[in-house]
C-alpha cells in the first residue's frame, strides 16, 4: 500500500496546506523544495490526485492516520528535532542528488512505501552523517502519510539515530514501539527481528538490543526483558555492562538470590566480568532480607572469592543498610575500620551514619560525628534533624534549627521548607505553615508534589476546603501532576464539609487523569456517604469492591457497620459484621464501638452485653471509649449498678476513668432522682478507683 505525494512550491498550495495545523505549521517553515516551477494550475481544480491524499499506510501492522505521531500534537512533532535552518534546503539538494526529485520539475510525486523511506533515510545519513537531518525527514514524511511509519521503517531510523550519537532519541522511540506491543512477548520479537534484519555495524546493533533492554526494565517488565536479553545471547550478542546491571536490581528485587546468580552466571560466560558494583547488589538484597551476616561475609570475601577488592560504595551500601535498620552501633563500628581495608571514609558514608542517628533521635551522636570528622553539616544533614524533629512535633525547636542553616551560610532546599510546612500542617498550625511556604516562593525554591500534597491535607484536615481548592489548582497550573495522595487529601476535606457531589466530582477526575483510586480514595468516599445519611448506598460500594476482587479496610467496614447501627438496622450490621470474618478482615475496637454504640442508642443492654462478652471471649481488648460507649448506654437507662460494674472492669484493665465516664454517671443518678448527683458520682468513681485499682 502506498501514498503519493506532491510538494509544489506555489501561491496555489497555500489552500491545501491550510487545512490542518500540520501543514500550516510546514507552510510557515516553507518545507517545500525552492524553486520550482511556477503556479500548476491542475491544483485549482480540486483533482483528487492533487488535493487529497490517501490516509492508508504502507504497512498493515500500523495505525491510521487517526493516531498522531509517537503521541504528539502535528504543530509540535517538527518543532522537536534540532536541525538548522537550511535544514530543508539541505534534503532537497540530496534527493536531486540521489535522484529522488529532478530539479527543474514543476512538481514530483514519491510513493512513499516502506521500502523508499528506508533507502532515502539511509541516503541522508551516508551523505551527511547529520541524524538530525534524517529524523527531520523521518517525521515529516509521517505527517505527509497522515500515519505511523510501519515498524521496519521506525527500526531502521533507530539505528541511524544510535549510529548519529542521538540515543535519547532513539531511547524515545523504542519506548514508543514498546508500549504498541503492549508488552506482550511475541510482538517484541517481532521488533527484534526487524532490528536485527535492518542492523547497520555491530557495535550499533548491540547499543540498540542493549536500550531495547533497558526500556522494558524501565517499564517495569522484567521478565520480558531477561527473555530478550537471552534471544540476544542466540544472536551472538549481550546486553551493556550497564544495562546488565540495571537488569539484575530489578531481577533481585523481584525474583530474589537464585534467579539473580543464574543471571550473573550467564553474564559471566559471556565475557561481563563481575565488579565491585555487581557484588553491591547482591550485599544490598541480603541486607534488605535481614541477612546482614551473609552480607558481611559476601563483602569482606570479594578479594578472595572474585578477586574484587571492596571500593568505599560496597562499604557504604552495607553502612547504609545497617543505619537504616537501626544497628547503628554496627554500623558505626564499620565506618571507624574502614581503613583496616585500606578505604578512607567519604562524605557520603558519614552522612548515612549521621542520619540514621537522627532519624532515631540522637542528634546528639549526630553532632559527635559531625565533630569527629570535621565535618561542616550541609543541608541533608539538617535535613535530618529537621525530620525528626518535625516529627515529634517540637516545631519551636524545629525553626531555632531552621534558622541555624542561614547563620552557617546554607540555603535552605525545598525538602527543608517542605519539612517544616509538614510539621506545621500535622498540628493544625495552617498560618505558620503558609508562611513557611511563602518563604519557600520568596526563596527561588519550587514546591514540589509533596509540598503542595501536605499543605492540601492540612488545609482539607482543618477545615479550610477553599485554600486546598486554590492550592490543588495553583499546582497543575505549575505543571506538577497531582497523584491518588493528592487527590485523597483534598476529597478528604469535601468530605468533612459534606460536599458529596464535589467528592464525586473529584473521583471522576481522578479516573480522567489516569490516577487509579487506592482502598484510602475508597474508605472516604464511604465515609463522606455515611456521615451523609447514605448508608445503604455506601453498603452497595463496599458490595461493589468485594465483587470486583478488592478487600475493603476495616474503616470501611466500620463506618457503614457504624452507620446501619445507627439507624437501627442491626440485622445489615450483623451481615457486613460476619461478611468481615468471611474475608478474613479482623474487626477493631472501633468497630466494635460503632455497634455497641447503635445497641446503646437502643437502649437495647442486653443485647449490646452479650455482643461484648462474645467479643471479650474471642480476644478483644476493649479500650477506654469502648467501655464509655457501654457505661453510657447503662446510665441512660438507669442502671447505674451495672455502669458502676463496668467503671470497676475499666480500672482492672489499667484504664482511668474520664471526663466522659463522670458525665455518664451524672446522667445515671440524675434518672434515680439522687439529689446532688455530681457530688455523689465524684465520690462513686473515687470509691470504685480505690477498691479495684489493687487487684
Amino acid at each position: 500500500m502506498w501514498v503519493s505525494s506532491s510538494i509544489i512550491k506555489s501561491s496555489g498550495l497555500t489552500h491545501w496546506f491550510a487545512r490542518t495545523k500540520a501543514f500550516r505549521y510546514i507552510w510557515s517553515r516553507t518545507f517545500f523544495f525552492p524553486p520550482l516551477a511556477d503556479y500548476n494550475p491542475k491544483l485549482q481544480s480540486g483533482s483528487a490526485n492533487t488535493t487529497h491524499f490517501s490516509s492508508r499506510h504502507y504497512a498493515s501492522n500500523t495505525a491510521t492516520c487517526s493516531i498522531k505521531p509517537f503521541g504528539e500534537d502535528f504543530d509540535t512533532t517538527l518543532k522537536h528535532i534540532e536541525v538548522s535552518d537550511t535544514c530543508a534546503e539541505t534534503i532537497r539538494d540530496l534527493l536531486i542528488k540521489q535522484g529522488w526529485i529532478h530539479r527543474f520539475d514543476s512538481e514530483f510525486s514519491i510513493e512513499l512505501n516502506e521500502y523508499k523511506v528506508i533507502r532515502i533515510l539511509d541516503d541522508l545519513f551516508a551523505e551527511t552523517s547529520d541524524a538530525s537531518i534524517a529524523l527531520y525527514f523521518f517525521r515529516w514524511s509521517e505527517l505527509w502519510i497522515g500515519a505511523e511509519h510501519s515498524t521496519r521503517s521506525i527500526c531502521r531510523m533507530v539505528h541511524i539515530l544510535v549510529s548519529g550519537n542521538m540515543n535519547y532519541r532513539a531511547i524515545d522511540m523504542l519506548l514508543h514501539l514498546l508500549k504498541r506491543c503492549h508488552g506482550e512477548e511475541r510482538s517484541l520479537c517481532l521488533v527484534m527481528n526487524d532490528l536485527f534484519e535492518t542492523r547497520g555495524e555491530r557495535q550499533v546493533l548491540e547499543t540498540v538490543f542493549s536500550i531495547l533492554v533497558d526500556c522494558c526494565v524501565k517499564e517495569r517488565k522484567v521478565d520480558i526483558a531477561m527473555k530478550l536479553a537471552y534471544k540476544m545471547d542466540q544472536l551472538g550478542i549481550f546486553p551493556s555492562r550497564g544495562v546488565c546491571i540495571s537488569l539484575l536490581k530489578e531481577i533481585l528485587r523481584i525474583h530474589g538470590l537464585e534467579l539473580a546468580r543464574e543471571f550473573v552466571e550467564h553474564m559471566i560466560s559471556r565475557g561481563r566480568h563481575l565488579n565491585a558494583a555487581v557484588i553491591s547488589l547482591f550485599i544490598s538484597k541480603h541486607c534488605s532480607d535481614g541477612c546482614f551476616d551473609k552480607a558481611w561475609e559476601l563483602l569482606i570475601g570479594m578479594k578472595q572469592q572474585y578477586g574484587i577488592k571492596p571500593d568505599i560504595v560496597a562499604f557504604t551500601v552495607f553502612i547504609h543498610r545497617l543505619s537504616k535498620a537501626g544497628f547503628l552501633k554496627e554500623a558505626t563500628s564499620v565506618l571507624f575500620n574502614l581503613k583496616l581495608f585500606g578505604i578512607s571514609q567519604d562524605y557520603v558514608s558519614v552522612s548515612c551514619v549521621i542520619d540514621g542517628f537522627c532519624k532515631a533521635g540522637k542528634p546528639e551522636e549526630a553532632v559527635k560525628l559531625i565533630h569527629y570528622f570535621h565535618l561542616r553539616p550541609n543541608i541533608f544533614v539538617y535535613s535530618s534533624f529537621l525530620s525528626k524533629i518535625c516529627t515529634e512535633g517540637d516545631m519551636l525547636k524545629a525553626s531555632t534549627v531552621f534558622q541555624e542553616i542561614f547563620e552557617l551560610g546554607l540555603l535552605p532546599d525545598c525538602v527543608c521548607y517542605t519539612t517544616m510546612i509538614g510539621g506545621y500542617c500535622n498540628l493544625g498550625k495552617i498560618d505558620e505553615a503558609f508562611q513557611y511556604f511563602g518563604a519557600m516562593l520568596k526563596s527561588g525554591n519550587s514546591p514540589s508534589l509533596t509540598t503542595y500534597t501536605l499543605l492540601i491535607g492540612g488545609c482539607s484536615k482543618f477545615g479550610n476546603v477553599g485554600d486546598a481548592e486554590t492550592l490543588f489548582r495553583n499546582m497543575k497550573v505549575e505543571g506538577l501532576v497531582p497523584d491518588v495522595v493528592t487527590y485523597n487529601n483534598l476529597m478528604h476535606g469535601y468530605g468533612k464539609t459534606h460536599q458529596l457531589n464535589k467528592v464525586f466530582e473529584l473521583m471522576n477526575g481522578m479516573r480522567s487523569a489516569g490516577v487509579s483510586p487506592d482502598i484510602a480514595t475508597y474508605n472516604i468516599l464511604i465515609h463522606s456517604m455515611v456521615v451523609r445519611g447514605y448508608v445503604d448506598e455506601a453498603n452497595g460500594i463496599v458490595s461493589e469492591l468485594i465483587r470486583r476482587g478488592f478487600v475493603p479496610s476495616v474503616l470501611a467496614f466500620t463506618d457503614v457497620i457504624g452507620g446501619f447501627s445507627k439507624k437501627g438496622d442491626f440485622q445489615e450490621a450483623f451481615l457486613l459484621w460476619h461478611y468481615m470474618a468471611d474475608l478474613r478482615v479482623q474487626p477493631d475496637v472501633v468497630t466494635c464501638s460503632a455497634l455497641l454504640h447503635g445497641y446503646c442508642r437502643a437502649q437495647r443492654m442486653c443485647d449490646a452485653m452479650v455482643l461484648f462478652n462474645k467479643l471479650l471471649d474471642a480476644g478483644l481488648k476493649p479500650d477506654a471509649v469502648l467501655y464509655n460507649t457501654l457505661i453510657h448506654g447503662y446510665c441512660s437507662v438507669g442502671d447505674v449498678e451495672e455502669a458502676c460494674e463496668l467503671i470497676g472492669a475499666m480500672v482492672q484493665g489499667g484504664m482511668v476513668p474520664d471526663e466522659s465516664t463522670y458525665v455518664a454517671l451524672v446522667v445515671g443518678l440524675e434518672e434515680n432522682s439522687v439529689v446532688n448527683s455530681e457530688k455523689h458520682a465524684s465520690m462513686l468513681l473515687e470509691e470504685i478507683f480505690v477498691a479495684n485499682s489493687a487487684k
